[in-house]
């Protein structure tokens, strides 16, 4: 059972949608009791960091799944916002992230290479898989486009945790994954059939 953190922050029903489409068993978890069943996780998020920080702090949700993702190695994935709080921090906000992956997020707007491109880094834009990137594992023989909406990026303190890369004045850490935990800042589930196959692989990992 793939469960789908809903603390408030993030499109859960355009998961649930793609899922079902899939044929792929989702429910949204809307309190701890809702992801004792997890055998997959899904945390999403849109907007400021320390907003989707607080509203996980503030649901109760947080000591559950830290005890499942860090305890029992439950896999997850972090969406967008979601995949930034798997950080320690954010040049965003100022409160602690998660830090399940080593990283901090930072600004493009902070970056030579990128302080003079539009902000946010909206649109469709291809991804580089790293060789060996599990997320990547099937489905992706041809270059894939993904869409992206933001104006901060992930980075990634050790470099091999780095499953995929993608160019906005710089290389940039699309993907993560440490493990089992996973991150993407790309939007799967606007993704067209790119975004499907990833989250199929990460339901099949």
């Amino acid at each position: 059972m793939i469960r789908i953190v809903d603390y408030g922050v993030g499109n859960i029903q355009a998961f649930m949608t793609l899922f079902k489409r899939l044929g792929i068993q989702a429910e949204r978890a809307l309190m701890p009791s809702d992801l004792v069943d997890a055998t997959r996780l899904i945390l999403p998020g849109v907007g400021h960091f320390d907003h989707a920080m607080q509203r996980l702090n503030d649901s109760g949700m947080r000591p559950v799944l830290e005890a499942m993702v860090l305890g029992q190695g439950v896999p997850v994935l972090g969406v967008c916002v979601g995949m930034q709080m798997l950080a320690a921090g954010s040049d965003e906000g100022n409160l602690s992230g998660l830090n399940w992956v080593p990283g901090r997020v930072r600004a493009f707007a902070n970056n030579p290479l990128s302080a003079r491109l539009p902000m946010p880094h909206m649109g469709w834009n291809g991804v580089q898989p790293a060789t060996g990137a599990r997320l990547f594992s099937a489905g992706f023989e041809d270059a894939a486009q993904f869409y992206f909406l933001h104006s901060f990026y992930f980075d990634a303190l050790d470099k091999g945790d780095v499953a995929a890369t993608a160019h906005y004045g710089l290389d940039f850490d699309a993907v993560v994954s440490r493990g089992h935990i996973h991150g993407v800042q790309c939007h799967p589930e606007k993704s067209h059939h790119w975004g499907a196959q990833l989250l199929k692989n990460f339901a099949e990992l």
